[in-house]
């Protein structure tokens, strides 16, 4: 998604009446790659907000460019001039939007001073933005501003660092940014761009960490709604009032604190894409809300009694068995049977090892180019033992998991090369079971016991050993023995050898 981030000019308006060009408009019109989304700020002249929006969406309309994510937005800051209200409005904006975006452009045209400062000195700890200008004459110009800005430079980049680890990976548009050496990957991809090409709701499985979103977002790319808007929502991150309203809106009143109108995501993305994280987390009440907009494409804001229409293609996920949520009436039969029309089932990544190479190349590739905005950055590499040790591991967490370990591995070694021993000192172990699964046996049933402890002895020592590279002293304290004889002898007894 290409973003337009800029602050509300006196010009941009004067020039709204005679319908002529100023800042904001040159640089939409003129841009070499059309803008998804355009985000403006303003703090006065409210009451010609409406009007500059919708003269904007117009020309944008005219020259077949996108016209529907165009919006103004209230700035809360103290003056025009007030460095540090306008700071921390211009972080929390441009913070938001380089994550989402692939290309964030930032006007330094309109506004005063200090909002084009603040805008660069912000902006410049950012991997993805671009700055650009209008002059008088109405002619875009491309700035490269190559300053070092000190500490609020190194500020902002270590939040961009920081901002990137915590959050998962980006991939370019539709399926070219996703690996898929392995066949069971390759057969997802198969069948997704299927999909894609269809208006049906789809519905994506696969345990946490596995790239639901990405996915999602790949196949909106590769999709006729492409051009329109796509969202994204955890529906359990939120109780259930609030994740009404965030979905369907509300009027002013509506409830304690509703002090105006606010348009729900099913409004703000009309004509594109709307992609529900964790679906099966909706409560009852919600799932009957969802189901009527699936089924007449229709529905009412919190508060309101006026029927809303609306044209959206809704992408659901979950990591969670909705079938067996069916059956124990945790969850609509009739609107799971709405959403899984489309279902792509996307494997673990301990399911497609082919692939596991390929995706710590990419993250190296995108750490070190989050990390090269820092001044005190180095780029670094994993060593051949480092990717040896990553594809033995099971990784449970999946692809997330994987992304965190190596942000931390990265982080946390001061060498260019980042050896085994950094990747298994990064991460994270997971606590034992506190119960171990109950065993039932039927009268007659006979079980050679001696056979099956010497099966789960075999299996445990082969799973340490593949976890710790096939090393001995770190499979002897994994597996609590005291000497290496020990270990050696068991080994022997049960037949393993360790691979030349």
């Amino acid at each position: 998604m290409n973003t337009l981030f800029t602050w509300l000019g006196n010009k941009d308006l004067e020039n709204m009446r005679p319908e002529q060009n100023a800042a904001i408009s040159t640089i939409a019109i003129k841009s070499g790659t059309p803008f998804d989304k355009i985000v403006i700020l303003a703090n006065k002249d409210e009451g010609k907000w409406s009007s500059f929006e919708k003269y904007l969406k117009k020309k944008m309309a005219i020259i077949g460019r996108p016209s529907e994510d165009i919006k103004i937005y209230n700035a809360n800051i103290s003056s025009p001039i007030d460095y540090p209200s306008i700071a921390i409005e211009t972080e929390q904006w441009l913070n938001k939007l380089s994550e989402q975006s692939e290309t964030l452009s930032i006007n330094l045209t309109s506004g005063t001073p200090a909002m084009s400062t603040l805008s660069v000195l912000i902006g410049k700890g950012k991997t993805n933005i671009r700055f650009v200008q209008a002059t008088p004459k109405n002619e875009l110009i491309e700035t490269n501003i190559p300053i070092d800005f000190g500490k609020e430079y190194v500020k902002s980049a270590s939040k961009s660092i920081a901002s990137k680890a915590s959050s998962m990976p980006k991939s370019s548009k539709a399926f070219d940014g996703i690996s898929a050496k392995s066949e069971s990957m390759k057969e997802v991809i198969s069948k997704a761009k299927i999909i894609a090409k269809s208006e049906l709701p789809t519905l994506i499985l696969g345990d946490t960490g596995t790239g639901k979103e990405v996915m999602a977002k790949a196949i909106h790319n590769a999709s006729l709604r492409a051009g329109k808007p796509m969202r994204a929502v955890n529906c359990g991150a939120f109780p259930e009032s609030i994740i009404e309203s965030t979905l369907f809106g509300h009027v002013k009143g509506a409830f304690t604190g509703a002090s105006g109108d606010k348009l729900g995501l099913f409004e703000q993305v009309d004509g594109g894409t709307l992609f529900l994280d964790e679906v099966g987390e909706l409560t009852p009440a919600i799932q009957v809300k969802l189901l009527r907009v699936l089924q007449e494409q229709e529905f009412e804001r919190l508060g309101s009694n006026k029927t809303l229409k609306v044209d959206i293609r809704v992408i659901a996920a979950t990591h969670r068995n909705l079938i067996e949520m069916v059956e124990k009436g945790d969850f609509r039969e009739d609107l799971f049977y709405r959403l899984a029309v489309g279902i792509i089932k996307l494997p673990s990544l301990r399911e497609r090892k082919e692939d596991i190479t390929a995706l710590v190349e990419h993250f190296t590739n995108e750490i070190n180019s989050a990390g090269d905005k820092h001044p005190d950055y180095k780029s670094k590499i994993i060593s051949e033992k480092g990717i040896k040790f990553i594809n033995s591991q099971p990784w449970h967490g999946n692809i997330r998991e994987l992304w965190n370990t190596l942000n931390r591995a990265f982080l946390w070694s001061e060498k260019q090369v980042v050896t085994d021993s950094d990747i298994s000192d990064a991460m994270i172990v997971r606590a034992k079971k506190s119960e171990e699964a109950e065993v039932t046996l039927m009268l007659g049933q006979t079980i050679d016991l001696n056979e099956n402890i010497e099966l789960y002895k075999k299996k445990y020592i082969l799973a340490a050993l593949k976890a710790t590279g096939n090393s001995l002293t770190k499979t002897k304290d994994m597996l609590g023995f005291t000497h290496h004889q020990t270990l050696k002898g068991w080994m022997e007894k049960l037949g393993i050898e360790i691979p030349k």
